[in-house]
């Protein structure tokens, strides 16, 4: 059966054997039943289970496939049988049995994709201890080894997970009423494996594992629709990591909070400066990085312009319920007046919870990377050297030019004017220092007494004060627009990227090629990739490590060698897409961006996919279309002219019938008729079937008409009235399927025209083409008929005895190849005229 769709995977997930996987399955079986589900058993494990057995009922049950193994006979899924059946529900227990060996798959899940594919639904089960990533811990808890495994990725792309819970003690006195096992096997079960310490720790194996994948859904969710607040549905613990020698305690005090509710996951985010330029030593980071995956946690690193609100926003974009941050290595003094990073993410965290951890090195001074300023380290630079220059060279200039005729407040205001362009060269500090030497040399050179830092008036102390406040004043508000004019280039800068990708994709003009090219040069990354699982493009067969294949890829690093040299972020799309960036870190602002790259990726690979389909279905479409015609018209088309013939050979050679020559003549000349339509519908089919799958090969060259005309028109030269000129050009062709081409169109005009009535051919040169024109007197072509006279089997009645309605397909066809167009025109006083163009030598590059 193929429905065009895939199956649904229901899975039935347990701690343990005996919860009741195997029952709630047959009771969700009678249930779909009682609703109309075509539904069979295609294997079920019952082990004896009395209750199991009697849950089957009236179900209809597909018999097992025999299997010889070691002069044992083993019974397996018919998975055969059950494709032949073809239902819509298939139950096949226990998704991770090992099949016996000779079977097509060696799994029983490859069995079941099988079935998928087919889009049957399947419903199955499976143990938690199953679970391939799982299967070490289990022998940790358990003390066994499971043989028997099932990928994850198989388990979590279940359609549908129901978990099969029982607690500990109800599941012991299951296994003591013999409704699990046989009575010789119970007491060894209830003291190994059955212990109840093994059952809780499977118990909650099973629910941790169940809620990552709930978790998952919760996350698709939030960024399907757009939703950024964080929703406390799972205990998630983010570190902020400075570098310092506080970090340690900070990770281990995290820790501790983790393992206080189990499930609760642990991530540590260490924020670059904007440059990307690291603060902090690579060692210590690795360090770091080292010591948060042996803490079970994973470490992040992203780029910020300001460290707590790169934080916070990571926080929310991981759905964190807490941050955990240290108390500010800042003294008492410096958090009075600039604040500290941990009270601003208190500040900024909103419905997340603020951990505030105190450590050694808390308010002892420990310096600290300066305040981010949106300018270049080159401006930087300048800044600083233009703090000293430019109040020394006005100092200067208005020295050499005399002050004895200029006020003070004049001197104040030049000296201004330069605070402000150091403050627009380099930003707020370095106009500060500018500030405070410009008020010196005021106080030194201008105020008097001058050459002193003394004050001799009241009002200059004033006026000197005031300088100061307000070259502070107009250097943080200069900064501050710097600042703001570099978040409104960069949003306006984002906002139209994201317009033309959204543009380009919704009008169909983009590709996925298109998409990472233009993020890798949009983010300057070394290397980007659209990936796609590949145990989804072949699923199930063989699970591989590496499970990614890329399907585009764009960037100036080689592929894989940014991945070596730099860090790596991962975007997810869906469940099947992912984008990798390589070549540096990515700002924490820009991930948002990049997933909008990502959403619009996604549209086009499912644009893609679609139109995928839609042409999977248009050639199928096609393919039925042309079945279903070639059948009704072979049934009378095909089938006249064999009986003509066996009807006058039956006559030839019949030896009670007496025939003179004349009655022979006339049976031979059916047969001869009788066998040229056959050919001519053999050959049309052929030629047909050679067009549709692309195997004529035309050899193009210069060629006259008299070597095609002739030939093709000759069959039907009484029927027809030729107006060839002799002098006509050379045309660029391929001699022998142009006369196929004049053939059938000649054939087809002759066909339709009424007895006795002549078809015109004419021919004439244009400008860069031949044109042949083939006029008949016939019952014309409706309008609305125009468009498709040259598809198969298209007839204008399907009474007649004519022929398969081939001919103009196989015309079409034909001049296709040869570089020739096909037309139709009503002939001038009813009939049909048929326009052949041909392009002339030389005129084809």
């Amino acid at each position: 059966m193929t429905t065009g769709r895939r199956g649904r995977l229901t899975v039935y997930l347990g701690a343990a054997p005996g919860v009741g996987k195997t029952y709630a399955m047959l009771d969700e079986a009678h249930r779909r039943r009682a609703r109309g589900t075509d539904l069979v058993i295609g294997l079920v494990e019952t082990h004896g289970r009395a209750a199991t057995v009697a849950k089957i009922g009236d179900l209809e049950m597909i018999p097992r496939r025999l299997a010889e193994h070691r002069g044992s006979t083993l019974t397996e899924l018919d998975v055969a049988a059950v494709l032949e059946r073809a239902p819509e529900v298939a139950l096949v227990d226990e998704l991770a049995h090992t099949n016996a060996p000779g079977s097509q798959h060696a799994k029983r899940w490859q069995d079941v994709h099988d079935l998928l594919d087919a889009g049957i639904d399947v419903v199955t089960t499976v143990n938690v201890q199953h679970i391939a990533s799982l299967t070490d811990d289990v022998e940790a808890i358990t003390g066994v080894r499971q043989r028997e495994t099932v990928p994850d990725q198989v388990v979590r792309e279940a359609d549908q997970i129901q978990l099969v819970d029982l607690s500990p003690e109800q599941l012991r006195r299951r296994l003591a009423h013999g409704n699990v096992y046989r009575a010789e096997q119970i007491d060894a079960s209830m003291s190994s494996f059955f212990r109840v310490g093994n059952l809780t720790a499977l118990r909650e194996l099973a629910l941790l594992w169940l809620a990552d994948r709930v978790d998952d859904a919760l996350t698709r969710y939030r960024a399907d629709h757009s939703i950024g607040g964080t929703w406390p549905a799972r205990e998630r613990i983010v570190v902020a990591v400075t570098g310092g020698p506080e970090t340690e305690t900070l990770l281990h005090r995290a820790a501790r909070i983790a393992q206080r509710a189990a499930g609760t996951e642990l991530l540590a985010v260490h924020v670059l400066p904007t440059d990307g330029l690291p603060s902090t030593p690579s060692a210590t980071i690795a360090a770091h990085r080292a010591l948060v995956e042996s803490l079970g946690g994973v470490f992040h690193t992203v780029v910020g312009e300001d460290v707590p609100s790169a934080v916070v926003d990571f926080a929310r974009g991981v759905n964190a319920t807490m941050i955990v941050v240290g108390v500010s290595r800042h003294p008492v003094w410096r958090q009075a007046l600039l604040g500290s990073s941990s009270a601003e993410i208190a500040r900024l965290s909103g419905a997340i919870d603020v951990h505030l951890v105190t450590h050694e090195r808390a308010r002892v001074g420990v310096g600290v990377r300066s305040r981010y300023s949106s300018l270049s380290p080159r401006r930087r630079a300048a800044g600083w050297a233009s703090a000293l220059l430019i109040p020394a060279v006005l100092t200067a200039g208005l020295l050499a030019f005399g002050t004895d005729d200029v006020a003070l407040a004049t001197d104040a205001m030049l000296l201004l004017a330069g605070v402000v362009g150091v403050a627009m060269i380099g930003g707020l500090w370095p106009a500060v220092v500018a500030a405070v030497v410009s008020n010196l040399c005021l106080n030194w050179f201008f105020a008097a007494p001058t050459g002193r830092l003394t004050i001799a008036e009241a009002e200059n102390v004033l006026a000197l004060a005031v300088f100061v406040v307000i070259a502070v004043a107009v250097a943080s508000v200069v900064d501050l627009a710097a600042r703001r004019t570099t978040q409104a280039y960069r949003a306006r800068a984002e906002a139209s990227t994201l317009a033309a990708l959204s543009r380009s994709v919704l009008s169909g003009q983009d590709t996925a090629q298109a998409i990472v090219h233009r993020l890798a040069q949009t983010f300057a990354m070394g290397d980007v990739r659209l990936e796609e699982r590949a145990d989804d493009r072949a699923p199930w067969s063989v699970v591989a490590h590496e499970r990614w294949v890329t399907e585009a890829d764009a960037g100036p690093a080689p592929h894989g060698r940014a991945e070596e040299e730099a860090t790596v972020t991962e975007v997810a799309i869906d469940d099947r897409h992912r984008l990798v960036l390589a070549g540096r870190v990515l700002p924490a602002s820009d991930r948002q961006v990049v997933e909008a790259f990502g959403a619009q990726a996604g549209i086009v690979m499912e644009r893609r996919r679609l139109r995928e389909q839609a042409a999977q279905a248009e050639v199928l479409e096609r393919t039925e279309s042309t079945r279903t015609a070639l059948l009704a018209a072979v049934s009378h088309d095909l089938r006249t002219p064999l009986a003509a013939i066996r009807t006058a050979v039956d006559g030839l050679a019949s030896p009670d019938v007496e025939l003179d020559r004349e009655d022979r003549d006339i049976l031979t000349a059916t047969i001869a008729d009788s066998t040229h339509r056959l050919e001519r519908l053999i050959g049309n089919l052929l030629d047909l079937s050679r067009i549709q799958t692309g195997a004529v090969r035309p050899a193009l060259r210069a060629a006259s008409l008299e070597e095609v005309v002739p030939i093709a028109v000759e069959p039907w030269l009484a029927d027809l009235t030729l107006d060839v000129p002799e002098d006509l050009p050379l045309v660029h062709t391929d001699p022998g399927l142009f006369e196929r081409v004049v053939a059938n169109v000649v054939s087809n005009a002759v066909r339709h025209s009424p007895p006795g009535a002549k078809v015109l051919f004419t021919a004439s040169a244009a400008r860069d083409a031949v044109e042949l024109r083939v006029a008949d007197t016939g019952p014309g072509v409706p309008e609305d008929r125009k468009a498709t006279m040259f598809e198969p089997f298209q007839r204008l009645d399907d009474t007649s005895a004519n022929g398969l309605g081939l001919g103009l397909a196989v015309a079409s066809g034909l001049a296709d190849a040869v570089g020739a167009r096909i037309s139709a025109e009503d002939t001038p006083g009813g009939g049909l005229t048929m326009v052949l163009t041909v392009p002339r030598d030389g005129m084809v590059p």
